[in-house]
């Protein structure tokens, strides 16, 4: 199912008017929308052929900066989703201007304009997810009291690198013991914070659930960046919003490259519904962020036997 209406575009560059319905109505059916107007085209191209550079490079320097046990972040080609090994190798980091943060960044040696080029574009996606929760919280008529505690924190984010192959990118020889591929180069699933920014190439392949079960193309539309709704969202405005269910199909031509910016809250928040958007009874119970977030991401690299958490554990 595809159409380029189900997944509105918000110009950011003009005023709002006549542009909320459309937030409003896909915010509640699918959790999907695209901002244009941005002015980030140059930084964006910059970005692109850097982390090109990165995944193109010799598989020593990735291998150099890969995750841990003890360190989440820097370079993984075998993530799992839903227990499933994804087809996709990923590249993590968090706040390079955040030094108790930055401290844990892997940054791979030989590219000069790697640490530069993705310090620039967190500053301005960080400056950009703040435009898109205020979005949201004008589709609400959300009064701006209540939208101070709707928001998130840039120290507790994070952005990825993600390349998709058309084959598994794990050698041959290394494949002894791993989880099988998904059918899907990234398995279905919502993401846990406010809301994702994403970059996605010309390749297609994203694709989100809509409330009738049917899977819509988020088709790539240049000049725009995707904004998905994640699961403190579908809390807060107590299942008014969607966390958007959203899968990357197989490759089957051409790899596809994507860079997300995950918006979190502050690690100390307590997610719950806002009284403002509550009709009737709350949905959710109160939970700490930190804790839901260790169990949403404990089993991204290893199966640890069971689904990883959801919302719907802390539903009334």
């Amino acid at each position: 199912m595809s159409s380029p209406s189900l997944v509105p575009i918000v110009d950011v560059s003009r005023p709002l008017t006549g542009q909320l319905e459309a937030l409003d109505a896909a915010c509640r059916d699918h959790g999907f929308f695209l901002i244009a107007g941005h002015g980030l085209d140059e930084l964006i191209e910059q970005t692109w052929a850097t982390a090109r550079a990165f995944f193109d490079d010799d598989p020593e320097v990735k291998r150099a900066v890969r995750r841990d046990l003890h360190n989440p972040l820097g370079w993984n080609d075998r993530e799992l989703t839903k227990r499933k090994r994804d087809t996709k190798e990923v590249f993590d980091l968090v706040d390079p201007s955040f030094e108790l943060a930055d401290r844990h960044n892997r940054w791979p040696t030989g590219l000069d304009d790697f640490r530069p080029t993705m310090s620039a574009f967190y500053d301005a996606f960080s400056n950009l997810s703040t435009t898109a929760v205020e979005l949201v919280h004008h589709a609400l008529d959300l009064d701006p009291a209540a939208g101070l505690r709707f928001t998130g924190d840039r120290r507790n984010s994070s952005m990825r690198l993600n390349r998709y192959p058309l084959a598994d990118p794990v050698p041959e020889h290394e494949r002894g013991g791993l989880r099988e591929l998904g059918d899907s180069a990234l398995g279905h699933h919502t993401d846990p914070g406010v809301v994702t920014l994403l970059l996605q190439d010309q390749t297609g392949g994203l694709q989100t659930q809509s409330l009738t079960g049917d899977w819509i193309d988020v088709e790539p539309i240049p000049g725009t960046i995707v904004v998905n709704l994640a699961d403190s969202v579908q809390v807060w405005t107590n299942d008014r919003y969607r966390a958007a269910v959203h899968r990357v199909v197989a490759m089957s031509e051409s790899d596809r490259m994507s860079i997300p910016y995950f918006l979190h809250p502050a690690r100390d928040a307590v997610i719950e519904p806002l009284a403002d958007l509550i009709d009737g009874d709350a949905r959710y119970r109160p939970f700490e962020w930190r804790a839901y977030m260790r169990a949403r991401t404990d089993d991204n690299y290893e199966d640890l036997g069971a689904e990883d958490a959801q919302i719907t554990d802390y539903a009334v």
